[in-house]
Parts: C-alpha cells; structure tokens; sequence
C-alpha cells in the first residue's frame, strides 16, 4: 500500500479518502484517470487562492458528509469520505461548507489529514474493545510507515510553535500595541558653483508607537529626532532641493526628541474613516497623494520635497480633523482641515484664529493600474517652502524683514499615475496657487495676487535589477510665480515681488537597493538648472546617499 500511495499521489485531496477509506472499512475506491500532460494551461486567476480561503482558511469538523454542499453521491470517491466521517469522524469542511477535493495538496497537507485520523483512532481504542479491526491497524501500521518523516515533522512544527508563541507572550511589549520604527543616514554633498554646500551627515530617527483598542482603529504616537539641516536660506539661493528626510527649507538640525505625528484613526461607518490629528498631521494622512512608489514621505521613494508630491499638500499641517470615504472601489472623497498653531490659545493663532490650510479631494480609480486625484486647497498664512522666493512670499518677508504678511491661498491640483506594466509606472501633476496679500502692512506694500504654477512627470522601474528595488527619473517645474501685483511700496525691502522671468527645472534620479527586507540603500542626484528660476544663478547639484532602516 505504501508504494501506491507514492506511485499514485497526484497533490489531490481526494487520493486521501482513497487511501484513508480502508481505515473506513470501505470499499475499494477507484482513482480517476489522470489527466493528459497536453491539457489546457490554467488562467492564472485560476490559481489563486479562493475567497474564503483568504477571508478564513480554518477548518472545521463535520459530522455527516450531507454537510459538504460540494459532496455529490455520484462522486467517486463519495463513498471513502462516507466512511471515514461517519465511522471516525475525522473528516474537516471549510466554513463555508465545502470539502473542496480537487484543491492541490502537499505531502505535509496529506499528512495533517492523516494524523487527524490517527488521533481520533487513539481515541476510540479501549483495552478489550473491538472498535478497530487488525486489518485496520495493519493498514495503519503501513500509514504511518510511509508518512512517519511527514508527521514528525509536523510534530516537531507543533512543538516548535508553542514554545515560540510562549516566548513571545512572555516577552511582547505591550498586549495593545506595537512598536515599529525607521532610521535613516544619509550622506550629501553639493556640487556647482551656485551651492555653498560641504560634505556632510544626518539623519532621521523616528519610533512610532501604534495602539489599537479594536482592532480597526489605530492610535499612533510618533517620536522623531531630525538631524539634517536645510539648504536654505544658508547655503542654496531658494528653497529648491530641499531633502524630504530633512529639516525642510528654514528648519535647523537638532538632536532633540519630540512628538511628530499624533494621531487617532477609527471607522465612523465601512466607508468612512475619521482621522483626529492632534500634533504635526499632514494632508497625506487621509489624502492619496497619487504618486505611488514616491511618496513614502522620505523613508523611501523620492529623494526631495518636491519629489515626493504635488507642492499644494504641503499648504495644510498640524491639529484638526481628516475624513476619506469611500463611495465605492473607484470612488474616493478626502476632507481635512489642520491648523499648526491650534495649541496656542492666543488671538492669532488657536485653532480657527491662526494659520489654518483645508482640502477636499476626489480620487478616481477607473482601474488598479489608473487613478487621478482632482485637489482644493485653501488656506491662511500658509506656504509650502519648495520653489522659488517669490513663490514663498510671506515666508522671504518675515525671515528677511521681520514682516508679518497675512496671505490667504486658494490652490487646484490635477494627480495621475498609471501604471503601464508590473514594472513601469508614470506619475505626474500639474498645481496653480492663487496667492491674495491681505494687508498693506501699514503702507509697505502694495496689496494684489500672484499666480504660481508647478509641474512634474515621473518615470518609475518597480523591481529594477531586484525584487524590491527600484529606479526613478522625476523632471519637473518647482512653484514659479507666474504673475504677481503684489509690489513693494518703500525701498529697501527684500527682493522678492513680482514675476519669476526664468525656469528653473527640477531634474532627479534615484536608485533604491533593497539590501535585506530591512535595509534599503538610495543613492541619488538632484539636478537645480537656474536656481530660484534666475538664469544668473549657477546649477546646483545635490548628491545624497540615503539608507534606512526598518524594524
């Protein structure tokens, strides 16, 4: 018997009842003629897994075989798994009610099913009794004979897992939570006569802590150490290139510990999900940004600010509220509203009284390889510090003047990618802001709008050279102030009214090694052609290898 079981098992659940139904006391079962090797090549959707499969792969016992809604008298090994439910009782189903006996199988899976038998065998075995005949123990006996690796192996999973899950249980850290983090390195260097950049280290080190209460809500408490300055206004004429992973354009390097991200976010219904950010939120935390693969908010992807997403998200962050729903698969609604000073309770600030920014967001996903994402953004006193200088009017002022300069700014962004093959996707945007100057500042300027404009096609490689790698080619426009009646109405203030005259493009290239399923090495170029959109001002070339690690 046990040199027909390895001359006839074909990887078929059935061939198990065959076996299995001399144990049953059964009849002889006769195996189906196998299936020519010119058959028909299987759709690959044929080989998924099934649904329910998915959804809950356990099984569970039945007691008749009427219960398996797939189980026909007329089948041919009907009558083994008769005897085998009915006599041993060691027959499972799936929840939902099928046997599913054409499924391949492994030996191990054959195996399990065997040592289900054998246990209930045990079971029913008395001193004296006569529930298990001789020739059932012989064919036992030649069972176990040829499967005797198969279930000592199996044995020994057994005993491995329990002593695993014992220690993790020991040893977890918390039975709501669990701890994930990032650390990056990154080395950089600025190349061209318009950067005064030397070769330097930093990095960024962020630990986040996410609880859940119910398993469908998630609090996150992120602690953040950021140890890269910014480029501007010390070392390049405008805020372009600026490094995501970095301090971002006026932020200064620190070894401090703070709390990032702190968020709460939990399903209002099974389509809408409400998230409450109370300190440092981000338009991307319940906002499809539509520029997969890149924007992974510097941990991965893109190298750059810019890089990462559209220049319009970045003109809302801190506490408030975000709400996406889902209207359907194809159809998606984002809302926010987020205010950086909503801690400060003092005339100007708080949490309607201060700089604020709120978006609403249609997200189109005709397919899973197509989707455009049509952006609102309006906000107060805010501005996204990518681009030229002119494009960062309020923030040039109070830096370079000390002048406080209310603006309010309405924004629209088209988003799209599409993904072309498993392993070429394109990405691209196109952003116009309308900036209003809502005061004189006492006569100093003279109120009027500016028109800003930003642009950027991506080319991604998914998988490039290895499983988990990628490459990268992003050509764009950084913000540039297109027209501007915004002017100064004394001398001596800086010089950044008016209309950028030239075009600076934004080009850069990255490659992303996945070294380990932890570890991920960029090295990367970001090329600034006439910085601050000044044909006068001399390309700058940053060079930056970043590396990061997970856990």
């Amino acid at each position: 018997m046990a040199k027909n079981f390895r001359n006839s098992l074909q990887n078929n659940k059935l061939v198990l009842l065959a076996s299995l139904a001399v144990l049953a006391g059964g009849p002889a079962v006769a195996l189906p003629a196998p299936e020519p090797l010119n058959q028909a090549i299987p759709n690959v959707s044929d080989l998924e897994p099934e649904p329910n499969e998915l959804k809950n792969p356990s099984l569970s016992q039945v007691t008749s075989v009427s219960q398996l809604s797939d189980v026909q008298p007329t089948d041919w090994a009907f009558q083994a798994l008769q005897n085998l439910v009915e006599r041993y009782n060691c027959i499972a189903g799936y929840p939902d009610g099928t046997f599913r006996g054409n499924r391949a199988m492994t030996r191990y899976e054959f195996a399990a099913g065997l040592n289900a038998c054998l246990e209930r065998i045990t079971e029913i075995i008395k001193p004296g009794g006569n529930f298990v005949t001789p020739e059932d123990l012989s064919s036992l006996q030649r069972l176990l004979n040829e499967f005797s690796r198969e279930l000592a192996t199996l044995r020994g999973r057994v005993d491995s897992l329990e002593v695993r899950t014992r220690e993790l249980e020991e040893n977890q850290f918390s039975t709501t939570t669990k701890l994930n983090g990032e650390v990056i390195f990154a080395a950089v260097d600025g190349i061209g006569e318009g950067s005064r950049v030397v070769p330097f280290v930093g990095s960024r080190v962020r630990l986040n802590f996410d609880t859940s209460f119910t398993g469908e809500d998630i609090l996150r408490t992120r602690l953040q150490v950021v140890n890269l300055a910014s480029f501007f206004p010390e070392y390049h004429p405008s805020p372009e290139g600026e490094l995501r992973f970095g301090a971002g354009a006026l932020g200064e390097a620190s070894t401090d510990v703070s709390i990032d991200a702190l968020l709460y976010a939990f399903p209002l219904t099974d389509k809408t999900t409400v998230i409450i950010e109370a300190n440092a939120g981000a338009a991307d935390d319940f906002t499809n940004t539509i520029n997969p693969f890149l924007d992974n908010d510097g941990t991965s992807g893109a190298l750059s600010n810019f890089g990462t997403r559209n220049p319009i998200y970045y003109y809302l962050g801190g506490a408030g509220v975000g709400l996406r729903h889902e209207f359907s698969d194809n159809l998606e609604l984002s809302l926010g509203y987020l205010a950086p000073n909503a801690a400060l309770p003092t005339p100007t600030n708080g949490i309607f009284n201060g700089p604020y920014g709120a978006i609403g967001q249609l997200t189109i996903k005709p397919s899973d390889r197509f989707a455009v994402g049509l952006t609102y953004v309006h906000s107060y006193n805010f501005e996204g510090l990518t681009g030229s200088r002119r494009a960062n009017l309020r923030s040039i002022l109070s830096e370079e003047a000390d002048l406080e300069l209310p603006v309010s700014n309405d924004s629209f962004g088209v988003q799209a990618s599409l993904q072309l093959s498993p392993r070429f996707v394109v990405n691209g945007w196109v952003g116009y802001s309308k900036v209003n100057a809502l005061s004189t500042l006492g006569g100093q300027i003279d109120r009027g709008t500016a028109d800003i404009w930003n642009g950027a096609l991506s080319f991604v490689f998914p998988d490039l050279g290895k499983e988990g790698s990628m490459g990268a080619i992003i050509v764009g426009i950084e913000p540039k102030v297109t027209r501007s009646s915004i002017a100064a109405a004394v001398d001596g203030l800086p010089d950044v009214f008016g209309e950028d005259k030239d075009t600076s493009f934004h080009i850069e290239a990255l490659y992303q090694y996945q070294l380990t399923d932890n570890i991920t090495i960029t090295p990367g170029v970001i090329w600034i052609t006439a910085p601050d959109h000044n044909n006068n001002n001399s390309d700058i070339v940053i060079g930056a290898i970043r590396t990061t690690f997970t856990f």
